[in-house]
This record gives structure tokens, C-alpha cells and sequence, in this order.
């Protein structure tokens, strides 16, 4: 069910504080340096798409991607406030980041263990194999 209130808009510019609070109204603070600011903020300012969700102003959810704009989209970060969850706002983000990416486009994420379950539903195919060098901090 869509809030016709929300608003949703490219904001490149998302200041790390108001990052900050949506990742902890989301949960997804739990695996993210939501307590470091700088690297919340060159986090958003080294991101190709920023885009929100908005309810009245507040901020209510959020999708930040890296892409080329002609092959592939990361989504690296998918938060939407507990309140919010199961009202088509998390779908909405990705399908708002996926055409700012471009048709041509896959969009790819990483699931947190608690949405596991939520992409399938929504129509994202699960890919078995993914590599990684974890960060070192």
C-alpha cells in the first residue's frame, strides 16, 4: 500500500546526521559506522545515487547506490524506518535507484539477515555466489 504523501527525490547532498538517524530508525545503524560522521559523510559524497524518502519533510527512508550508469548498480545501503516498513517504501527506493541508474542496468545488493525474505517477494531474483575482501575496519 503507497503513502501518497511520501516523496521521493534525488538528494546527492543528504547531510551525514540525517544518514545517521534514518540508519538507526531503519536498524541497519547495527551494521553500518553510524557512530563515525566523517565516514558517513564520504560515504554519501562518494555515492552515484542518492535517493529519499520523505514523509512531510522527515526523512523516512533512503537507498544510496555506486554504478556506472551503463552496466551494473550496487545497492549498498536500503534503510527505511521501522514505522514505515511493509508500505511499499523499500520497493519504491529501489525501483526509483534502478531507473536513475539506467534500463541497462543490474542492481545488485547485499541482503541484512533480517530482509532476507523481503527481496523475493518484491520480484528480486537471488544469486548464489558473491565474493568479498572484507573491510579491514
Amino acid at each position: 500500500m503507497a503513502n501518497s504523501r511520501i516523496l521521493y527525490a534525488l538528494e546527492p547532498d543528504l547531510s551525514a546526521r540525517e544518514f545517521r538517524d534514518i540508519l538507526i530508525a531503519s536498524t541497519l545503524a547495527e551494521r553500518r559506522p553510524a557512530d563515525d560522521l566523517e565516514r558517513l559523510h564520504q560515504m554519501l559524497r562518494n555515492a552515484d545515487i542518492v535517493v529519499t524518502a520523505r514523509d512531510e519533510g522527515r526523512l523516512i527512508g533512503v537507498s544510496r547506490a555506486v554504478t556506472d550508469f551503463a552496466y551494473c548498480c550496487y545497492l549498498s545501503d536500503l534503510a527505511v524506518d521501522v514505522a514505515y516498513q511493509r508500505q511499499g517504501v523499500g520497493k519504491r527506493l529501489i525501483d526509483e535507484t534502478h531507473a536513475r541508474a539506467g534500463e541497462s542496468t543490474t542492481l545488485i545488493l547485499v541482503a541484512a539477515p533480517a530482509a532476507e525474505n523481503y527481496y523475493p517477494r518484491i520480484g528480486m531474483k537471488h544469486l548464489a555466489s558473491c565474493w568479498a575482501i572484507p573491510r579491514s575496519r
